[in-house]
């Protein structure tokens, strides 16, 4: 995936959940919604010297999952070993950390542990999902930005702990939210803003009923508020 379309991606994400156009360049966005998300470190191929991307930087040498690919053949001569130091430096010709881990899986970049996905930019640990953008621990979701630990999310961005989310921001430990901005432990929402700890709702603003041209008239000054970068 090139940074052209990871862009194209972002762009349809945020008019979607917010109804404006995306004002942020994937860098902005990154540094302003995926600060705080466990994304892959870029790292060298010690084989090749080129730049590759791990879910860790901990290990000291890495190879890409392409570069081993290529080798037909990974054994090396015996030699004498008689010390565990012998040991553990002949070990270390061979302990290469595979980089840009991806199975089944067509379209990505900047990743590492991805599988049965496409279109996958700069995440780690995303399972049969499509159209995913800076996520750590995304499970059968697509359009979505900035998840981890969750699945079933569509079109949302910014979603933590939870299940089945469509066209919100900003979730965590919630389950069936939808067109939802700040929810905290919270189930079956539907237009609802900063709201915790309850279910069933709709057009509530910190736990508060409204009417809906009310809500949506707040929710208008809120969205602005967030795109305000």
């Amino acid at each position: 995936m090139t940074d052209k379309e990871a862009q194209e991606i972002l762009d349809k994400i945020v008019a979607q959940v917010f109804g404006y156009k995306n004002p942020f360049t994937l860098d902005q966005f990154r540094q302003k919604y995926a600060f705080d998300l466990r994304l892959p470190v870029e790292v060298n191929d010690s084989t090749t010297g080129e730049s590759t991307w791990a879910i860790s930087s901990n290990p000291s040498k890495f190879i890409t999952m392409d570069n081993i690919m290529q080798k037909p053949e990974f054994m090396i001569p015996a030699e004498p070993l008689n010390t565990l130091e012998d040991i553990i430096a002949a070990w270390q010709k061979t302990n290469l950390t595979t980089t840009e881990r991806a199975l089944e899986s067509i379209n990505i970049a900047k990743s590492d542990s991805v599988y049965s996905s496409q279109n996958v930019y700069y995440s780690q640990d995303v399972l049969d999902s499509k159209n995913m953008l800076f996520c750590s621990t995304a499970v059968r979701s697509e359009y979505s930005a900035c998840i981890q630990r969750s699945q079933g999310q569509v079109y949302s961005i910014r979603v933590d702990d939870s299940n089945n989310c469509s066209n919100s921001f900003e979730v965590n430990w919630s389950k069936n939210i939808s067109n939802s901005l700040f929810i905290q432990d919270c189930y079956d929402l539907a237009d609802c803003m900063f709201c915790s700890h309850i279910g069933g709702k709709q057009y509530c603003i910190a736990n508060m009923q409204f009417e809906e041209a009310e809500y949506k008239r707040l929710r208008d000054i809120v969205v602005r508020w967030i795109l305000a970068g």
